[in-house]
């Protein structure tokens, strides 16, 4: 199929433009296998991509691209090609998720799909840590895992890569199937259906039907399923499919992975081994077991996956465990929803400390159901008798409850600096958009 238009020879001052096969610009990324979609980032003989967003036109940026020394520039306004260097597509964002799907049939690495509401870029991690025990692995990088993350997750396998572990995000409907048909996975896990997003999927059955695209585009191509067994919807929903591999802390017909303890780390064991993990929470534990699971049926050694557990650390805000003057903090920053917060929270209760502090703010994106949602947080987390407790952001502030409650981050700052807290254990929690990790700055 011809899309591109491609370069040609420049005939008096115009350049004659002919049709670019997916095949020949496959070829051309395999000479310039690094691509760009920031002029910022280039770096020298990548493929430009001018990727377009609502505020801006990566085709008025693609000369700049090859100036700062990108081999070619793939653009879709007539207007900017100037050059030979300057390659015609009818749309960028189509043709890089053409060439990524290109790209991946033609590569022969294996590809683990993942996605479900909380825990995806920390599972997507401990599966990697642990296939790389034994297998060159590519992954994810962050949690770039949307309709350009993923076709530049697949964009970087490279001739030797043996798995590819691609992780998929998703607010609505459609989007999971979409990204699947992109990716065309091998095998897929599902991390559990919670409430995130709850305004684009419209609800708790929205979430559900749009993370099992995945079960349902592995199905139709007969593929393999890793789940959670002693998640009630996974196992309903894979009952009458054969081809899965399950987890399971109590049904013996599944792998068997015990939890040992969270106080504050996870410890398991299986198969006669304990694992002590460096993840804060109950709620990481079947992030581990997946990792576990996954690393079994590649014939990982028991050993290798104890390894690769026991010295993954989580970075970026995502259940880090600190110390700092005196406070034991939790910070878990880097997003919420009400099923994560939850779930943070009733960990936190069970943790053995003298003194506890709780800091959490906005769960986003819950439309119609925000109000509900953030009071039924705020009626847990009184419940749950911590020392001290603030709620943080313009929902919390609206909640019905005694607790201390700030509008912004800014008033719960000057407040803070006038009050300082006492030494305590400290959890930390919010959705991204609160970066809650400033209050670190006033401890």
């Amino acid at each position: 199929m011809s899309i591109l238009k491609a370069p040609a020879k420049k005939v008096g001052a115009f350049f004659y433009l002919r049709f670019m096969t997916m095949k020949e610009l496959h070829a051309l990324f395999l000479e310039h296998p690094h691509i760009c979609t920031d002029t910022r980032k280039i770096t020298k003989n990548c493929l430009f991509f001018a990727l377009k967003g609502p505020n801006f036109n990566g085709n008025k940026f693609a000369q700049e691209a090859l100036d700062k020394g990108a081999a070619y520039a793939i653009i879709d306004e007539e207007e900017f090609k100037t050059s030979e260097r300057l390659v015609l597509c009818d749309g960028v964002l189509e043709t890089l998720q053409k060439l990524a799907t290109y790209h991946r049939k033609y590569s022969s690495a294996k590809i683990i799909s993942l996605t479900g509401s909380n825990g995806k870029t920390t599972t997507k991690e401990l599966i990697n840590a642990v296939i790389s025990k034994k297998y060159r692995t590519i992954a994810t990088q962050g949690n770039l895992n949307n309709h350009i993350g993923v076709p530049l997750t697949l964009l970087s396998i490279k001739e030797d890569t043996e798995i590819a572990i691609v992780e998929m995000g998703a607010n609505h409907q459609k989007e999971i199937e979409f990204l699947c048909s992109i990716a065309q996975p091998d095998f897929g896990y599902i991390t559990n259906f919670g409430k995130a997003h709850l305004e684009g999927f419209g609800g708790v059955e929205g979430v559900i039907k749009g993370k099992s695209e995945m079960y349902d585009h592995l199905i139709s191509q007969n593929n393999s399923i890793f789940f959670n067994a002693d998640d009630g919807i996974q196992k309903e929903k894979l009952a009458n499919y054969t081809k899965k591999m399950g987890f399971s802390s109590s049904d013996h017909q599944y792998y068997q992975i015990k939890l040992l303890g969270v106080d504050p780390y996870v410890s398991l064991e299986v198969e006669g081994t304990q694992i002590q993990t460096q993840l804060v929470g109950k709620y990481n534990f079947p992030n581990c077991c997946a990792a576990i699971l996954i690393g079994k049926y590649f014939n990982v050694p028991i050993t290798a996956i104890k390894s690769a557990i026991e010295s993954y650390r989580p970075e970026n805000n995502r259940s880090q465990l600190l110390s700092k003057n005196g406070f034991d903090i939790i910070l878990d920053a880097y997003n919420a929803n009400p099923t994560s917060m939850r779930a943070a929270l009733e960990n936190f209760s069970l943790m053995k400390a003298k003194r506890k502090t709780l800091i959490i703010g906005d769960m986003f994106e819950l439309g119609s159901t925000a109000a509900e949602e953030h009071q039924s947080i705020a009626d847990l987390a009184e419940n749950l008798h911590f020392n001290e407790i603030y709620l943080v952001g313009e929902n919390f502030y609206g909640t019905k409850t005694s607790l201390s409650k700030f509008k912004s981050f800014d008033a719960l700052k000057e407040h803070l600096t006038k009050h300082p807290l006492e030494k305590a254990s400290l959890l930390i929690k919010g959705s991204r958009g609160m970066a809650l990790e400033r209050v670190l700055e006033v401890l």
